[in-house]
């Protein structure tokens, strides 16, 4: 085996026993098809008042301009798809991904121990570690390595496992072996489109992240748009309706990450332990947690426009 090919199973193996559900790596370079798409979201206000979308533009679409003399983008995936949900169906809901500790910690430390291994079995390799914190198309690269294919809602499907997992990446600037993209299995299905209920996904391929709910409850600094009432299907932290409908999220398989478990008392919640939620509890509930983001003031708001 050459030392290429030999580094590249050294590094697949160590991120399985990390517990990351695959990886796949790709040569570092310009996206060259996903510069029209990106400039053509950008110029349509797609981004609402995500106004960072459009900052570093040109590091965006290619990591060797944000690692100097990167060579390969390995990508990985962490399953987050939990044993159990929210027993009150009628109590406002919550994103699967935010049930327990913050993603952007628990992978962290996972692709450090893996940077870790990479040195300790290869030897001086440059590189940094990508968790959805820094001007990287997360979904665009673990689609070039192979990871699964950009669905209609814009998530990355995957055949085995559907949709439900984190992405992430390490790029670094040694020669690897090099994955090849899948094919799209979307076919004619339109039930993530058909099942939106603020109509966020404009286009196949293309949602509008100004109208999506998982943008109004946590990115939206602003007094929620009362052409909005009525239309968040009880979502006050994110959404999952367009995974939840994906017919390839059949396969979905709970997680068997610890730090992903919700606390305790969460999937407990009724709809009017919800509706009386204090700060203290929100504190205690959501410790670790990625719903920290709103803070309890976010959170109220959007149980409150939730209320009838």
């Amino acid at each position: 085996m050459n030392p290429r090919s030999h580094h590249t199973s050294l590094i697949k193996a160590e991120a399985k026993r990390l517990g990351f559900l695959s990886c796949g790596v790709s040569r570092a370079g310009f996206l060259e098809e996903d510069a029209p798409r990106l400039e053509q979201w950008l110029n349509n206000n797609h981004q609402g008042q995500m106004s960072y979308m459009a900052n570093h533009f040109d590091k965006r679409l290619d990591p060797t301009k944000l690692v100097e003399g990167s060579k390969s983008v390995v990508s990985v995936l962490l399953n987050y798809f939990p044993k159990e949900v929210q027993a009150d169906t009628t109590a406002p809901k919550l994103s699967k991904y935010a049930f327990g500790n913050d993603y952007h910690f628990v992978i962290k430390e996972k692709l450090k121990a893996l940077m870790h291994f990479i040195h300790d079995e290869i030897g001086e390799v440059g590189g940094r570690v990508f968790v959805d914190s820094a001007p990287v198309l997360d979904k665009a690269w673990a689609a070039k390595s192979g990871l699964g294919w950009i669905g209609k809602n814009s998530n990355l499907l995957t055949q085995q496992v559907g949709s439900f997992y984190f992405i992430a990446e390490l790029i670094l600037d040694i020669d690897l072996d090099y994955d090849t993209p899948t094919t799209d299995h979307c076919g004619s299905c339109t039930a993530c489109l058909d099942a939106c209920p603020t109509e966020a996904i404009v286009a196949p391929y293309v949602v509008d992240g100004s109208k999506c709910i998982s943008y109004f409850t946590i990115e939206l600094r602003d007094n929620l748009p009362n052409s909005m009432k009525g239309k968040f299907e009880d979502w006050m932290f994110g959404c999952d309706i367009c995974q939840d409908v994906c017919p390839w999220n059949r396969f979905s398989k709970p997680h068997q990450e610890p730090l992903f478990n919700p606390h305790p008392d969460l999937l407990t919640m009724t709809k009017n332990d919800w509706e009386e939620l204090t700060e203290e509890v929100f504190h205690d509930l959501f410790q670790n947690s990625a719903v920290q983001r709103t803070k309890f003031k976010g959170l109220q708001r959007n149980i409150n426009f939730l209320k009838d």
